[in-house]
């Protein structure tokens, strides 16, 4: 297709992009019984080979792969944190800027295109899918984390994890910074990151006819040679950067819901225990596949929210209600104050905050991004770029700091008000628990946060291993249901060898070293987004 195909047509209209490739064409498709393949050949076999190899490595040379990855998250992170820090602010503002311009008024699907799910369904399934396990994990230790490094003596020194200079010995500013810093990560960048890779992926599939795939991304800048090594290379970093961006977030679950058995039941905690706990849930997780998405993720994804709704609400109205919810607008002031430091890419003297917190979670979002995107994608058509962005940006970003403000201010209460001193003691995968433990009803609090952790577990990896089977399968949204069964085990089974090959730092180093190719992929579809936009009618 040529250039002038991208400029905006005379009648407002627009026809799908013209190309001779079929979805499916190069797939290699076979039958062993009752079971069928039919997979993309080149991405499928290059990223589940080198999968394969990696998880035999780990397993086998369990030390070595520890003392690897031990290096190679701080060696990407301090040499590259200016990288990511540029390229998150290069893309809220260009979902800000596409949302106040004439693009808003495209419609995903086209002019006559009617929304597939309500409101509330839709919501429910990009939010379980975008940030569910992270939150029950760092709702509580991520505010008390920086409020006290904030708060210390040493605040602002070389040695500190201060966000910014700290506010040392000052309580109330110290908490300010603290949600400012905690808010920073888990509101408008990490949305934004979603929004470019879903709205991209849902204009290239449900407007310009491509495969729901990585490469169509990419179609006005590559042209027909998306179908061969330049596609196969952009949809073989997505496989990687979903796969080990969730076998973060699958073992940080495990070591999460362990700390929770050990401290309700008595469980043990331990390596053991926590590779049966992702075996357990991964195959409930199977049989979640098995149901597909309506009856699979969709089910479990209501079942979350109201769950998680249930908790957020009892320790609002059983915690410190007042200060949660004056707190709620004032953490949002605080936000917008530190905001322009916080997202500062250079010169930064905080370098343990900067490249130990916010690099870190920009390249797991970043290799989140591929899964949520196309997840968010295919549960989309029908709603206005406009309205897209606003609810994937603006709305689970105040969810966030409502959640955040709610346990991690709650932690903070107890820490400064009380004297309760266990929860800033506790291990990071222990907090929540600890926080619980203060208020009322603490067992069947508790219970609910393990219960939690467990279902986002289960729909993280159920989607993820949809979205992975369909770039694998060359963007066909209805492979053989094998295949997604073999993603979905290969994702508990990286999740296993990470945990196993170097615990946290490990996870945490899979998610970076994906995550940093990735950005730059994400850059050039920014540019490929805004071109595809502005072919499209404005109904």
């Amino acid at each position: 297709m040529s250039n002038e195909s991208y400029e905006t047509p005379p009648d407002g209209e627009v026809q799908a992009i013209e190309t001779d490739y079929e979805v499916g064409q190069d797939n290699y498709q076979s039958k062993f019984g009752p079971f069928g393949l039919d997979i993309h050949n080149p991405v499928f076999m290059i990223s589940g080979l080198t999968i394969v190899a990696f998880v035999f490595l780990a397993l086998a040379l369990p030390g070595p792969a520890a003392d690897f990855f031990g290096w190679l998250r701080p060696a990407i992170t301090s040499t590259f944190d200016w990288f990511f820090l540029l390229s998150a602010n290069i893309f809220v503002l260009v979902c800000l800027g596409i949302v106040v311009s004439p693009l808003g008024r495209v419609r995903i699907g086209g002019t006559e295109a009617t929304p597939d799910y309500s409101y509330a369904t839709w919501f429910s399934m990009l939010f379980a899918a975008g940030m569910g396990i992270g939150l029950m994990f760092f709702g509580v230790s991520e505010p008390i984390s920086h409020f006290t490094s904030s708060f210390a003596e040493g605040a602002g020194s070389a040695d500190s994890w201060a966000p910014l200079a700290g506010a040392a010995g000052d309580a109330v500013e110290a908490q300010r910074l603290g949600m400012a810093a905690t808010i920073f990560h888990w509101g408008l960048h990490p949305w934004a990151i979603y929004a470019i890779v879903a709205l991209a992926l849902a204009l290239f599939s449900f407007n310009k006819g491509l495969p729901l795939s990585m490469r169509s991304i990419f179609y006005p800048i590559f042209g027909e040679r998306v179908w061969g090594w330049t596609g196969h290379i952009i949809d073989t970093l997505a496989v990687f950067a979903t796969l080990f961006g969730l076998a973060t977030s699958l073992g940080i679950g495990a070591q999460q819901a362990n700390a929770g058995l050990e401290f309700l039941f008595g469980i043990p905690d331990g390596d053991t225990s926590k590779v049966l706990l992702i075996i357990g849930i991964t195959g409930i997780a199977l049989l979640s596949v098995l149901a597909g998405l309506d009856k699979g993720v969709r089910r479990l994804s209501e079942a979350n929210m109201i769950l998680a709704a249930l908790l957020l609400l009892f320790v609002l109205f059983v915690g410190p209600t007042t200060v949660i919810l004056s707190d709620f607008f004032g953490n949002l002031g605080a936000y917008a104050e530190y905001l322009p430091a916080l997202s500062n890419p250079f010169g930064r003297e905080d370098a343990n905050f900067s490249q130990g917190w916010t690099s870190f979670y920009w390249a797991w979002w970043i290799s989140w991004s591929p899964f949520v995107g196309m997840f968010i994608a295919r549960v989309s058509r029908g709603r206005t770029v406009r309205e897209f962005i606003i609810c994937v940006l603006i709305i689970p970003s105040l969810v966030s700091v409502l959640w955040m403000t709610a346990f991690g201010g709650t932690a903070v209460h107890l820490i400064v008000d009380q004297n309760y001193q266990a929860v800033a003691d506790a291990a990071l995968e222990l907090k929540l628990f600890v926080m619980l433990e203060a208020l009322p009803l603490t067992a069947i609090a508790s219970f609910i946060g393990i219960v939690l952790v467990i279902v986002f577990f289960v729909t993280s990896s159920d989607s993820g291993s949809l979205v992975i089977d369909t770039i694998t399968a060359g963007g066909k949204t209805d492979a053989p249901v094998p295949q997604r069964v073999f993603w979905c085990t290969f994702e508990g089974l990286v999740a296993i060898a990470l945990l196993l090959g170097g615990g946290l730092t490990a996870l945490q180093a899979a998610a970076v070293s994906t995550g940093l190719p990735f950005t730059l992929v994400l850059l050039l579809g920014c540019y490929a987004l805004i071109k595809g936009l502005i072919s499209e009618p404005r109904g």
